[in-house]
């Protein structure tokens, strides 16, 4: 990404984040997260496995909201084993938006800050997605992420009706930098 397309991400951002606010997830926002997921007819982990997931200090948890309501949530995993071809390593996790707030930057902005979050814990980051999410795939490409193999499963996520990718992305040093003024 380069400094144009890093600015406008930016702004584009601070637009989004004027609607809506990303916090970090806690427990009384699990029924929350079960409507949105049966609203946009996905199917949810139990509620143990999700406050299990939610408190594990691996993992990161974000939801969004507007007008007092969760409108949006998003996780990441840390997988530490391998499971070829898929790395150990952060990966961005579940993501889902009520469908009332789709297209309006939410997804952009947990993204963000899941990203954010990996990012300042290694210089990579990971994500799945079923070949036919072309949605998903060209929202992440805006942070570099480019296809680094194909296969019916990678670690626990298995891919209904198509093929998944494993896709990576690396953080970028700034690109902008000071220099110390020396004095003759």
């Amino acid at each position: 990404m380069n400094d144009e397309q890093a600015d406008g991400r930016e702004r584009s951002l601070n637009r989004e984040l004027s609607e809506f606010e990303i916090r970090l997830a806690d427990g009384g926002d699990l029924p929350a997260i079960f409507a949105i997921n049966r609203d946009s007819e996905r199917p949810s982990a139990s509620l143990e496995a999700m406050a299990e997931s939610l408190v594990n200090p691996q993992r990161h948890w974000v939801v969004a909201v507007a007008e007092g309501e969760i409108v949006g949530w998003a996780k990441t995993h840390y997988w530490d084993c391998v499971d070829d071809p898929a790395p150990a390593g952060h990966y961005l996790g579940g993501i889902t938006v009520h469908p009332q707030w789709r297209r309006r930057g939410v997804g952009t902005a947990l993204t963000s800050v899941r990203l954010d979050w990996i990012w300042a814990r290694a210089i990579d980051a990971w994500y799945v997605v079923n070949e036919r999410n072309h949605a998903s795939i060209e929202l992440h490409r805006g942070w570099g992420f480019e296809e680094v193999a194909r296969a019916s499963a990678f670690h626990a996520t298995t891919f209904t009706g198509g093929v998944g990718l494993l896709m990576h992305a690396r953080r970028h040093p700034p690109t902008h930098t000071h220099r110390a003024s020396s004095s003759s």
